[in-house]
């Protein structure tokens, strides 16, 4: 790269620095932003740009006002910061009226449920104010809690899985304890409570969802610094961490090959107020792209460096990148989604075939969280013989139980591997190592373009 080339690209940073940093001046600093954290089907979502309802993809951020919708065979799963979930199934919507932090500290999150079913799991502190509002009713959660609300034309109902709910609204305010129900007429202020709660057909679904972040969000042996939950069940069960010296600990994608890059699948999707947001597309991609840096190591590629926690970045912070990557850097102009490599893809439907064959160099794309047994150990697999594997799915939809640890170290023997071959069928049955890449650039990174403070 030229001198006049480094001087045009680092003024090209800066111009976009400064006026990301003259939005953040004039934003509200106690602005919240969560995660889209599973998409199936038909989702979409009104993020407030004027066009209504748009197609909406895997790790979109959630903001305040943004409204998520849901055809007839569309779920989603919304991750807030400390692991809470909510969870809409088949011809639902939801509001998010506010996503803000008190003065305290404490974290603010009120949803409207407009039509459908949501599944409300959470796993907030006491001091956080959670609220679901349905038809003329709202539900405040004050300890830990797991439930489920439908709202219909003329009814709503309420079942509580876990924990104890106080409700208020025109029916005046009162509780509803675990395994009780609540119906409620939309009409009046007359509602009716039992000591037991009707199943619901998508209730094995929020199980299963459920049980994923169970089993993963604490699952290997090294304890992420990190404030936040959200993401964390997902950096468990695609990936592992491992010691680098001069690094220290990072975290890496299984089903790496040497030609991959962490921005060579995803996309720009712009929000008012805002402008333009990162998102990737692989299963894993929310937290190694909003906190910490990547990083490029020379016999080992590409890795995360975890940190950075008081910043939320809207494009990814990049760390001695090689020459032949391009770092990701947001449209100049226009408000439309712009699609980088594979893009985002498309939203699965539901339901699970039997067997999945994974390929080199996808770093879990395409393949659903939870549904693989032993990921790591295919991974392996894959690496050794630089080809594709064939691979069976958990039946019946459960959870795989997770590996005994998913952290390793490096030594001489994962320092390099032999490049991937051009075999292209399927191995019938284990952590990669990638092949060394070229030396990287030594010129320095530019500086990222950095969101308004949302924690």
């Amino acid at each position: 790269m030229t001198i006049d080339r480094i001087g045009k690209t680092f003024a090209i940073w800066a111009v976009l620095a400064g006026v990301l940093l003259v939005v953040s001046a004039s934003a509200e600093s106690k602005a919240r932003i969560v995660r889209l954290s599973e998409v199936q089907g038909s989702v979409q979502m009104d993020r407030g740009t004027g066009d209504g309802f748009d197609k909406t993809f895997l790790n979109m951020p959630v903001v305040e006002g943004s409204r998520l919708k849901t055809g007839d065979d569309g779920r989603a799963e919304v991750e807030f910061e400390d692991g809470s979930t909510l969870r809409i199934v088949p011809n639902s919507e939801v509001e998010f009226t506010r996503l803000a932090l008190g003065d305290d500290g404490q974290k603010i999150s009120t949803m409207q449920l407009a039509a459908g079913t949501a599944y409300i799991n959470n796993r907030g502190k006491k001091s956080d104010e959670f609220t679901l509002n349905f038809g003329r009713e709202s539900v405040t959660l004050t300890e830990q809690s797991h439930f489920r609300v439908g709202l219909g034309n003329d009814q709503a109902t309420l079942a509580v899985f876990k924990g104890s709910l106080n409700v208020s609204g025109q029916s005046g305010p009162f509780a509803v304890d675990q395994k009780h129900s609540a119906t409620f007429d939309i009409n009046s202020d007359r509602y009716d409570v039992a000591k037991n709660y009707e199943e619901s057909p998508y209730d094995d679904w929020d199980k299963q969802q459920s049980e994923y972040h169970d089993r993963y969000a604490a699952s290997n042996s090294y304890r992420s610094s990190s404030p936040y939950a959200y993401g964390m069940s997902d950096l468990n069960y695609y990936g592992s961490y491992m010691s680098v010296p001069g690094y220290g600990m990072v975290w890496q994608p299984y089903f790496l090959d040497a030609s991959w890059s962490p921005f060579q699948d995803g996309g720009w999707v712009y929000y008012p107020g805002a402008g333009y947001m990162w998102v990737s597309s692989y299963p894993w991609g929310w937290m190694p792209y909003r906190y910490g840096n990547w990083a490029f190591v020379p016999g080992y590629g590409w890795v995360w460096q975890p940190g950075y926690w008081n910043t939320w970045y809207a494009v990814p912070r990049v760390v001695n990148p090689p020459r032949r990557v391009a770092v990701p850097v947001p449209p100049v102009r226009g408000r439309g989604t712009v699609m980088l490599g594979r893009g985002l893809t498309v939203n699965p439907a539901s339901g699970l075939p039997q067997r999945l064959t994974i390929t080199p160099g996808s770093a879990g794309l395409g393949v659903p969280r939870g549904t693989v047994r032993n990921l790591d150990r295919f991974a392996r697999e894959v690496n050794k013989n630089a080809r594709p594997v064939e691979v069976s799915t958990e039946p019946g939809g459960r959870i795989a139980p997770p590996s005994r640890s998913t952290t390793r170290s490096l030594n001489s023997a994962d320092s390099g591997t032999r490049p991937p071959s051009s075999a292209s069928s399927p191995s019938q049955v284990s952590t990669p190592r990638v092949a060394p890449p070229p030396a990287p650039s030594r010129t320095p990174s530019p500086p990222p373009v950095r969101s308004s403070k949302p924690h």
